[in-house]
């Protein structure tokens, strides 16, 4: 995922700086350099993870976070 891929999902999901930190779980420092492609403390490009990726996908699914299937 690109920066400039983040922030057409961060617009796409209407996602402020708040709310885009808490809805993946991180700082909103760390959501900010995303979202700018590059780190406030280096100022060097950010590579957004595959990780990170699949989180958008999930939340933009509208996926709840995973469960264990009863028993």
């Amino acid at each position: 995922m690109t920066p400039t891929d983040f922030r057409a999902w961060h617009e796409a999901m209407g996602y402020t700086y708040d709310t885009g930190a808490d809805a993946l779980g991180v700082s909103r420092g760390t959501y900010a350099d995303w979202l700018a492609g590059r780190s406030r403390t280096t100022g060097k490009p950010i590579k957004i993870s595959r990780l990170v990726e699949l989180a958008c996908a999930a939340l933009a699914a509208g996926l709840s976070p995973w469960s264990p299937p009863p028993q």
